[in-house]
Parts: structure tokens; sequence; C-alpha cells
């Protein structure tokens, strides 16, 4: 049964609104952590968890939060997402204390992963075809615009109205989005059983491995190398019980999709390129170069700009050649743009940035949204809760170990002190893996996709 036209409407209007405001509370946070240290105190350990305790509870429940939507019903859970994200987010505006704030951002954390998998499984329910690619292709260029002007709005909010208000911000947004739920379609859920086990043991592992990569570099090697025995254990676990459930947590069949497997892999690098930059740029922008806040978001529009114009181009270029070409080469432009930061130091100016920022640009915003489409057009619609949820947990999981580890790197090399000639040293470290990161995926994407694929005019994008 399709759902009426103006519902629909509804229903994009509503996803896009609330995507809206997921990368603003990543960007958002990054740019606000000096002024957090600085009024709330707390260890680089401590500001680090102010943006992976929300990352990391994202990523641990989008699985699950997939699962539950395909259950009980795909408007119900977008439904307690948004409205979690909402109040968590308006919480920070009353933390006195870092533990309080890292606690806020890890509900809105759970609340973005609820909103994400049942939106995306909305999406791709009610629109198929070419309204599906158009769609999706939407979603890219509201992510984009989060991505974007995300840093600028979030150091004008700092440095005019406080460091609360780059939190608060975004669940406004939210609640926008959250006030046309009524107005949504409503569809029964499947009644299919959640895999509580699975989603325990799944959300323990990935919980344990970024506390080990997080507080790593201040407690010593033996706490990380435990943290990443007991996070093996527990995901060898979580194998076990998947393969003997009858209703497992990640379908096993998406994973045998090679094609769902190359989307999947693309979509998380980039994001593994992106954030980990978008996160600790503006400190080294701030402490280093001596940026304000404000300017170095605005400093960042070069890198962040590509993604809100390319998403529609990118569009065009799968449907006229091959996807996996198309999204190869936008791995082989993040990792060149990666290598090409090797140039920051403390005399860096927007001139010397301008290249390496608009490469990665390039490279993601040319697959904003639309690999999202590629991914969920090659699986049934029956299936779209949980595929949606495997996708984007690979993708924020992916993100969020990349995060992690680009922190944990910069702590280690630098003593925990994000300052001068140590910081600029380590993050030529960081830059370089990163473009590493981006080659081996192109790489993969290839070797994962290339076999089988249809030509674009039969796709399902085109």
């Amino acid at each position: 049964m399709s759902t009426p036209p103006a519902r629909g409407g509804v229903v994009l209007l509503a996803v896009l609104l609330s995507t809206l405001t997921f990368p603003l509370a990543i960007t958002g946070a990054s740019v606000a952590l000096p002024a957090v240290g600085a009024e709330l105190g707390g260890g680089p350990t401590a500001l680090q968890w102010v943006v992976n305790s929300y990352n990391a509870c994202f990523a641990a429940f989008l699985v699950c939060a997939g699962s539950v939507a395909d259950s009980v019903g795909r408007r119900r859970v977008y439904a307690a997402g948004v409205l979690l994200f909402c109040a968590a987010g308006l919480l920070c505006l009353f933390a006195r204390d870092v533990a309080v704030l890292n606690l806020f951002r890890a509900v809105g954390g759970v609340g973005a992963a609820a909103a994400v998998a049942g939106g995306g499984a909305m999406l791709a329910a009610t629109f198929e075809g070419s309204a599906r690619a158009r769609a999706f292709g939407l979603l890219g260029t509201v992510l984009g615009a989060g991505t974007a002007f995300g840093p600028a709005v979030a150091g004008l909010l700092v440095d005019t109205l406080g460091w609360r208000a780059a939190f608060a911000a975004p669940a406004v947004v939210a609640g926008l989005a959250l006030a046309l739920v009524p107005l949504m379609p409503a569809a029964r859920g499947t009644g299919r059983p959640v895999d509580r086990p699975g989603a325990v043991l799944f959300t323990s592992a990935l919980a344990v491995l970024i506390a080990a990569l997080v507080e790593g570099p201040a407690r010593g090697l033996p706490v990380v190398l435990a943290g990443l025995a007991v996070s093996a254990l527990l995901l060898a676990a979580f194998v076990l019980v998947e393969r003997r459930s009858p209703e497992p947590l990640v379908d096993v069949a998406l994973l045998g999709n090679r094609r769902f497997v190359a989307y999947a892999l693309a979509a998380a690098v980039f994001m593994a390129v992106l954030v980990p930059l978008l996160v600790y740029l503006p400190s080294y922008l701030i402490a280093v170069v001596g940026l304000g806040a404000a300017q170095a978001g605005l400093w960042l529009l070069m890198l962040t700009g590509p993604t809100l114009f390319l998403p529609a181009l990118g569009a065009e270029l799968a449907a006229r050649l091959p996807h996996t070409a198309v999204v190869a080469g936008a791995l082989v432009l993040c990792g060149a743009g990666s290598a090409g930061l090797l140039v920051l130091g403390p005399d860096a100016t927007p001139w010397t940035l301008l290249l390496p920022f608009l490469l990665i640009g390039v490279g993601v915003g040319l697959t904003n949204g639309t690999v999202d489409g590629m991914a969920m057009g090659v699986v049934g619609v029956e299936r779209t809760g949980v595929a949606a949820g495997v996708f984007n947990a690979t993708r924020i999981i992916v993100e969020t170990v990349a995060l992690a580890c680009a922190g944990a790197v910069l702590a280690a090399l630098t003593g925990g002190r994000l300052e001068g000639e140590g910081f600029t040293e380590a993050f030529h470290v960081v830059a370089l893996a990163l473009a590493g990161v981006a080659a081996l995926a192109a790489a993969g994407v290839l070797v994962l996709g290339g076999r089988g694929e249809k030509e674009p005019e039969k796709s399902p994008l085109s």
C-alpha cells in the first residue's frame, strides 16, 4: 500500500529536519571543547568523552534500534529517538560538571540512534525507485548543510551565547521535527522479536572498545590491552549468539551481500576521515594557529562546504557511471586531501589549507546520501529497518573508533598537551593514517562491489 504524497512529504520533511541536528551535535561539541574545558575543567580524557560519549552510544544502539523499528513500528521508534535527543540537548544547558555533561551527551546519542534508524527505514519504505533516489539525495544535502555550517554556526554561538548554546541549538531543531510526528502515516511493526542477548553483547563490546581507546593514553598500555581483550571476547560471544538465534540482531544475509558491504564500508570510511578532522582541527586552529572559535568555524567551511553542494552532482554521476567507480574515486580524493594536511602548521593560512580541505570535502560531498540510497536499493523493503541500522551502525562505529584512535594518538604523542610543535607533529601522523585508511577502503570497494554490478540505468538509483 503506497503512502499518500502529502504524508510522504511530511515524512521527508521531518526526517530531513532531524537529520540536520546530528552533524550539528558533533561539530558543535568539537568547536565548544576549549570553552567547555575552560569553564568546567577536566583533563583531556574527560573532554574527549564530550564527543565520544555521544558517538559511542549512537553507534552501539543503531543496530538494536533498527531491529526494534522493524518490530514495533518505525514511526514509534523515530518519535522516541527525537524526543530523547531533544531532551538531552536541552539538559546540557544545566550541566555544571563535565561528567554530567557527558551523561547527557550519552543519552542524546541513544536518541540519535533511534531517530536515524527509524527515519532511514521510513524513507526507504515510503519512496520507491527514482523518488527514493531523490529523497536520499536530499538527505545527503541536509547532512552536507549540517556538516558545512555546523562549525561556523557553533563558533558563532560559542562566541556570542556561550558553549551551552552549541548543545541546545540542535535540540531546538529536533523539536520542530517532533512536532510533525502526529502527521506521519502510522505503520504496524512486524512483531519480530528483538534479539536482546545479541543487543547486550554488541553494545557492551563496542562500549568497552571505545572506553579502552579513550582512557588508554591516561591509564597505560595494560588497560588498553585488557580492554581490547574483553571487547574481543564479547564480540566472539555475540557472533556465537547470532549464529544460534532464530531471530538474530544482525541479518547475516546482509553481510553476504557484497555490494551492500561495499557501500557500508565506503560510507564508514568517509566519516572516519572527516569526523576526526572536524573534532580536532578546531582545537588545533584555536590553540596553535591562534584563531577564535568563530574564525576557526569559518575556516572549516573550506572543508565542509562541498558536502552541501555536491550530493546532487554525485547522484547524477552515479546514474551515469558504475557506482563503485564513483565511490572509490571519492575515497581517493579524501585520501589525497588528508595526506595534503602535512602543510598544517602554526603559520597555516586559508590559502595553504584550501586544496587539502577541498579534496576531502569534494570526496565526501559526492557521496553524501547517495551511497545510502545505493545500499538501501540492494535490500528488500521488508528488511529496510535492519538494513538501515546495520548500514548506519557500520558508519558510526567505524567513525567512532577512528575518532577514539585519533584522540588516543594525539594524547599519546603530545602527553595530553594539545598545543605547540608536538600537536603539529601528532596531527601529521593522524592525517597520514587517515589517508592510508581511505586508500585501503577504495581498493576494498572495487573488490567487493565491482562484480555483478548492474548498469546505471538499471540500478535502483536510476
